[in-house]
């Protein structure tokens, strides 16, 4: 097994087309995280070509970019290291009508990436993100002033956004204006609202994308049902209160159908949508074990859905919000 690169928009970096998305190995909201087995998942990634590594200064208080950085720093140069500031105003997603500084100003930035640099124990961070965005906040505010700083000094490479949870929309001005690198999007079978305006738009910039959340939390793999019970404290209990397991159960056994395929096959088919769209560059799948790294990396490696079963799959598109 080995992972197909891509080029991350216009940064002159190639990535593997899946990479580790490293929110569940922080282990604060989801529980059943063990630093052996995540230090071996990570390692096993690297083993099978995984080069794109996703993690974010809030993940556990710096403990996903703790464990992150001493996996990478073991192995080959080339892998790429993305990490993300978190918004001072505590606030997520990002609400409209506020001034920037409020979330980002210059001082709250620098400090964040000194501390992400120290949690990894790396000499840069190649992709540097805010972990939230409005759009409100192009052209305003000390950000710009920041990254640009940061740039010069050598501690980022490139800068990014991750985008609010089901709103590709919100990042459309700052794609247009020219001063990222990439950015960060929902997107899977039944969120496919990037496909609306934003992936036409970053594709025009030359702006990579990193697509997070392609099981929709579990559900497009088949693995939640009516009866699925997860450990108190886990935030999927929140995700998928009231009658929300047994709709996303009813919803994933009509996508197996139309696509011919069994329940446990589609983990397999909502990887590969995200990877038949030509505007991706890498998908982040949340992988805390050496199972779930084995099973992904299998899974691209069967290439793009062909274009009569991508066309299947677009009447399952699902409009909500279920962080909301």
């Amino acid at each position: 097994m080995s992972v197909r690169r891509r080029a991350l928009g216009s940064t002159g970096l190639e990535v593997s087309e899946v990479g580790y998305g490293a929110w569940g190995i922080g282990g604060t909201r989801w529980l059943g995280a063990e630093d052996g087995e995540s230090l071996r998942a990570l390692e096993r990634a690297i083993a099978l070509g995984i080069t794109f590594f996703d993690t974010a200064l809030a993940y556990g208080q710096g403990r996903s970019e703790r464990l992150v950085g001493r996996a990478v720093r073991a192995a080959r140069d080339d892998l790429v290291v993305a990490t993300k500031v978190p918004p001072k105003n505590g606030r997520w997603p990002a609400p409209s009508g506020i001034h920037p500084d409020e979330a980002f100003p210059e001082a709250w930035i620098v400090e964040c990436t000194e501390r992400s640099l120290r949690n990894l124990e790396l000499e840069a961070i190649d992709v540097q993100q805010f972990h939230v965005w409005s759009d409100d906040w192009a052209g305003r505010g000390e950000w710009l002033g920041a990254i640009e700083r940061l740039k010069r000094e050598g501690k980022i490479r490139c800068f990014g956004v991750s985008i609010n949870d089901h709103d590709p929309a919100s990042a459309l001005e700052l794609v247009a204006s020219g001063v990222i690198d990439t950015v960060q999007v929902i997107y899977n079978v039944f969120d496919q609202s990037p496909e609306d305006e934003l992936f036409a738009a970053v594709e025009a910039a030359g702006v990579g994308v990193i697509v997070r959340v392609p099981f929709d939390e579990g559900s497009l793999t088949g693995a939640v049902t009516a009866e699925t019970t997860f450990p108190d404290g886990d935030f999927r209990n929140d995700y998928f209160r009231g009658d929300r397991k047994e709709e996303a159960w009813r919803r994933a056994q009509a996508i197996a159908a139309a696509a011919d395929v069994s329940t446990g096959e589609l983990a397999d088919l909502a990887l590969r949508f995200c990877l038949s769209q030509p505007a991706v560059s890498t998908v982040i799948p949340g992988m805390r074990s050496v199972r779930n790294v084995e099973r992904n990396v299998a899974a691209a490696g069967r290439g793009p859905l062909d274009g009569e079963l991508l066309e299947q799959l677009r009447a399952h598109r699902w409009e909500r919000n279920f962080y909301a």
